[in-house]
């Protein structure tokens, strides 16, 4: 072959490469922009009646308004959602399916549980639900303020008693606080409820001292709750006048840690992203839009179901950062 003849055939050769390149990213682009063209499925690792299902189901009509196909709800319980979160990164990455869970279940799922996925499997695009932890007591009660229960217990660990879930931020976060304040948390009258609901009533009626349960729990109940701190670096707009674990800290020269309660909310797998931004993309913007539709507030608001835009990357960065800090704290929830 001459070498006129070798350049005409690579010629050909990278003109049908090129080709080809440019009708897969062709196809590609097709793909995202007729997404999405059958419908979708929103998969709850939970059983049906909790947060994350009736949050599912109540927003479902609304996104399959901005999308323009069916939602159907998905439950895969079991196994403090391991198994959903299993079955989830299973399915294609092609945007069918998105998730409404719990993130703060993915590190105990990791850590606890030996799962095979990693944190960076999963994609969060709105975490609006998050439930931090809040110290409280009844309004009969005679505590009221941290003070008051830490000095307490300085002096005479047994002297209050506090409600708490096994397992839970919740107990990290107490068990953080009382080792800040120099309190052996192992001297403490812990006193452990297998759910929010029971630790509660617990607090309500007496049975305990204090207690501590996400403050999205309390929000019914607040006329008869003394809140006492707010886990959190902000205060939240429904629990305004409640101080900080870190404006606590700040004051008494502590340095204190603590983790996110539930943080729940809608995530896609990664792969998502990575394979198809401008699915990703428009998950993102019907989210956004079906918020701000008046009728989804209005119902928001009456089914007092959290409502705010934190957005992709604050809630990313905000399950990374909980995680990171659960790992670091895991033997707390392995003792438990």
């Amino acid at each position: 072959m001459t070498q006129l003849q070798k350049r005409k055939t690579l010629g050909r050769l990278a003109a049908i490469a090129g080709a080809a390149l440019t009708g897969l990213g062709t196809s590609r682009l097709a793909f995202a922009q007729a997404f999405p063209d059958r419908p979708l499925t929103i998969l709850v690792p939970f059983n049906t009646g909790g947060f994350n299902d009736r949050m599912a189901r109540a927003f479902a009509p609304f996104l399959q308004k901005q999308l323009g196909q069916p939602l159907t709800v998905v439950n895969r319980g079991g196994a403090g959602a391991l198994l959903g979160h299993t079955y989830f990164l299973q399915q294609p990455a092609d945007g069918y399916m998105i998730a409404m869970t719990s993130v703060n279940y993915i590190p105990t799922n990791i850590g606890l549980q030996d799962a095979k996925f990693k944190l960076a499997d999963f994609d969060c695009l709105n975490l609006p639900s998050n439930d931090f932890s809040m110290l409280a007591t009844s309004t009969d009660s005679a505590w009221k303020s941290v003070d008051q229960v830490l000095d307490a217990l300085k002096k005479d660990p047994k002297s209050v008693s506090i409600g708490v879930q096994p397992g839970s931020a919740d107990l990290i976060n107490i068990t953080l606080l009382l080792r800040a304040a120099g309190i052996d948390p192992a001297q403490v009258r812990l006193v452990t409820f297998k759910g929010g609901g029971p630790a509660r009533n617990a607090v309500l009626g007496g049975t305990v001292d204090v207690g501590l349960v996400g403050a999205e729990g309390f929000l019914p109940l607040r006329s008869r709750v003394v809140p006492l701190m707010l886990f959190n670096d902000e205060r939240l707009p429904a629990w305004a006048d409640v101080q900080t674990v870190t404006e606590y800290a700040a004051a008494k020269n502590l340095k204190v840690e603590w983790v996110p309660g539930s943080q729940r909310g809608w995530a896609l797998s990664a792969g998502v992203g990575k394979q198809n931004p401008a699915i990703r993309a428009r998950w993102v913007d019907a989210i956004q839009k079906a918020m701000n539709d008046p009728q989804w507030i209005a119902m928001a608001k009456e089914l007092q179901l959290p409502n705010p835009w934190y957005g992709p990357e604050k809630s990313q960065q905000s399950f990374i950062k909980g995680s990171e800090t659960v790992f670091k704290h895991m033997d707390l929830l392995k003792k438990s």
